[in-house]
């Protein structure tokens, strides 16, 4: 089968988690499937990111965006009563390209990644399958009750706009993929039952337990200019912290990830410790003792929750994360909802080892049984399969 991948980030760097999706899922799709990848930037291409997408794609092509044309197109989708979301990733020139490639390449398959490409695959023919990934309406809502009362009108009407839009594509797409069971529930179409879940994997054989020396006692991970990211960073050094003094545990942190906001970079101190991109994450996640999550706003599953259970790191994180993991707390995760109940488990797992090993190791056991690409990437040839069918 000859599929075309639709993107709105070209996958490669692996630093934001429908990056990794994107590029996981291509990889083994690419081992039995021819595939043609179209995915628009607004930024310079990494040195690699050719060569590393090469390897595993038959063609790839990039439209690079210019910021006049985002800045239009975001422009004409307020006007036309569609998500501003919609207009920052589309083109005109895009999308008369991708027509192009369509005709030439007759692919028997178009897979859209994420309802903001939804108006690239509009413009051609099926059969068509979305992934929606995360409900980005949801997303927004969360961030509009975290936000100041300037910001607030805008997200909400954001928001009233991207219900509507996911709810209506439905309708145009054969097929349709999303994360989590979680995610499926807040797509407000009435056969959103249809809507397969396609988890993530982990990629075990490069996430494993290594072995070398604890710098910090506790480890957060992630793009840190994403606002899910920086207000569970803030929420951590000035709500939970704190908590952890008044018992007399004074825990080291490690910020890690790629393009600190400014607010991030502000936590910075002689206990906590933002280091920005690094070349090998896994370092991150094996020089630190717990690993902990506690998002407060975002969607779908967290891919650094997956890749610090995989490497043995015993995790905390939050219900709201949790809810896409569907991890047992208390015995492969530990959950917390509030500045106490986080610091009630640092504590513990700091001082008793045993459990810190035990909880480590059932969460390892529990990702390697439930997160597998290859698994993962069967379920969506599948979808294809039967959205063919449709046609």
């Amino acid at each position: 089968m000859k599929i075309l991948v639709l993107l709105s980030r070209v996958p490669w760097p692996l630093e934001k988690g429908d990056k990794l999706r994107a590029y996981h899922q291509i990889r083994y799709l690419a081992m039995r499937h021819t595939v043609v990848l179209f995915a628009v930037t607004h930024h310079n291409l990494h040195p690699e990111a050719l060569s590393q997408l090469e390897k595993i794609c038959h063609q790839v092509h990039i439209e690079k965006m210019t910021w006049f044309t985002t800045a239009w197109n975001m422009l004409k989708s307020w006007f036309a009563n569609r998500p501003v979301q919609s207009g920052y990733f589309f083109s005109s020139n895009g999308v008369r390209r991708l027509q192009k490639i369509y005709h030439k390449e007759k692919p028997d398959h178009v897979y859209c990644q994420l309802a903001r490409m939804a108006e690239y695959a509009r413009a051609i023919p099926g059969p068509r399958t979305i992934d929606y990934q995360d409900v980005f309406s949801e997303g927004v809502r969360r961030r509009m009750e975290k936000s100041s009362f300037w910001i607030k009108p805008l997200l909400r009407l954001e928001y009233e706009r991207m219900v509507k839009y996911e709810t209506e594509l439905f309708d145009l797409f054969d097929g349709h993929t999303i994360i989590s069971e979680a995610d499926r529930e807040l797509i407000r179409h009435p056969r959103r039952n249809a809507i397969r879940i396609i988890e993530n994997g982990v990629d075990t054989a490069f996430f494993h337990e290594m072995s070398v020396e604890k710098k910090y006692d506790l480890v957060f991970t992630g793009n840190m200019s994403y606002p899910p990211n920086v207000l569970a960073a803030e929420y951590l050094v000035n709500q939970i912290l704190p908590e952890c003094l008044k018992e007399g545990i004074n825990p080291t942190v490690l910020i890690a990830g790629a393009t600190p906001s400014i607010r991030v970079k502000a936590l910075a101190s002689g206990q906590v410790t933002v280091s920005g991109w690094l070349d090998d994450i896994r370092f991150s996640y094996a020089e630190s003792r717990i690993f902990i999550a506690p998002m407060l706003i975002g969607t779908g599953l967290q891919n650094k929750l997956l890749e610090a259970m995989a490497m043995k790191i015993p995790t905390i994180s939050s219900p709201l994360a949790n809810g896409a993991l569907n991890a047992i707390p208390g015995i492969e995760i530990l959950v917390g909802d509030s500045p106490e109940e986080y610091s009630h488990h640092i504590i513990r797992l700091l001082r008793d080892h045993q459990a810190a090993d035990d909880l480590g190791k059932a969460g390892q056991s529990f990702v390697k049984r439930r997160f597998n690409w290859d698994e993962s990437v069967i379920k969506l040839e599948q979808e294809f399969k039967m959205a063919q069918e449709k046609k």
